[in-house]
């Protein structure tokens, strides 16, 4: 962890909702002036999606059936956990963009899911911000959550998540119900060692829980609206945290254990405001002290 380039870290599977969290930070900086380098975890994955294909399919011809986007097999976790050291330490750092539409991938002149070249993140920012599945990765003598200041999870209830992703994979990629369900089937194992465990190491989780059925996700029409979800919002550490302010400003909020407050599913961007604004101004003002020294 850094005082002088602090680092921030949303993760969450596939389906989670972390890009959607990622806008609220966007709105943070932007009205407090916060000048951020961005990196999505995507882009440390270690294979394009032909390659991954391919590689997808050798794997099932020898019957290996783990392989998965959320394992340590298919993705850099050295070169992520280097670029949090190198940027904890003076602010830089090498990162690529992985193009998952055709709009971004005719920017570059490029196919849709390639990545392009890796290049220096930008100079002098204020803090790095990670969007992915590993920013609070363990494996082995590889540590990515140590070098994180800031880290949060984004964990739906898992019906929840298999219902987001169902819509969004079959809506925005065209595939279908079965291929998606294959794929929640293959990644179990990795979700289970991998994605999981994160969740122990966040100083704040975010886990939106359905107030209508979700029995079976598979056949669900429609994706439980925020007004039909609540928010369970867990502290690992409540110290330092005003929970009565919180509680008057989060209508119809409570709280249900001594680090946890429970608000309706619609107030997750003010909860995130009201959480996460007065922590930006505490890491950016360390930032300023330790620059003066």
């Amino acid at each position: 962890m850094s005082v002088r380039h602090p680092i921030i870290a949303i993760t969450g599977s596939s389906g989670a909702g972390t890009t959607s969290v990622m806008r609220t930070f966007e709105q943070i900086f932007r009205r407090e002036g916060v000048k951020a380098a961005f990196v999505e975890g995507d882009s440390f994955h270690r294979y394009d999606r032909e390659e991954m294909r391919r590689q997808m399919a050798h794997s099932l011809e020898n019957r290996d059936q783990r392989f998965s986007h959320f394992g340590p097999e298919a993705n850099l976790f050295k070169e992520l956990e280097g670029l949090f050291r190198e940027y904890g330490a003076n602010g830089s750092g090498q990162a690529r963009k992985y193009l998952h539409s055709v709009e971004e991938a005719a920017a570059y002149g490029q196919a849709t899911g390639t990545f392009t070249p890796w290049e220096n993140v930008p100079a002098d920012t204020d803090l790095l911000f990670y969007e992915g599945l590993h920013g609070a990765a363990v494996d082995g003598d590889i540590d990515i959550a140590s070098h994180v200041d800031l880290r949060i999870g984004v964990v739906p209830v898992i019906n929840l998540e298999w219902i987001q992703k169902l819509h969004r994979d079959r809506a925005t990629r065209g595939y279908s119900t079965e291929a998606v369900t294959d794929t929640i089937l293959r990644r179990m194992h990795d979700y289970v060692h991998y994605i999981c465990p994160q969740f122990s190491r966040t100083h704040i989780n975010f886990q939106r829980v359905p107030v209508v059925d979700t029995s079976n996700p598979f056949i669900s029409r429609h994706i439980p609206a925020p007004d039909e979800s609540m928010l369970v919002i867990r502290f690992a550490n409540p110290r330092g945290i005003d929970f009565p302010y919180l509680l008057s400003m989060l209508h119809d909020s409570f709280m249900s254990r001594s680090n946890t407050i429970v608000c309706p599913g619609g107030k997750m961007d003010l909860a995130m405001q009201l959480i996460f604004t007065p922590m930006i101004w505490r890491l950016m003002e360390r930032r300023k002290k330790s620059l003066q020294s």
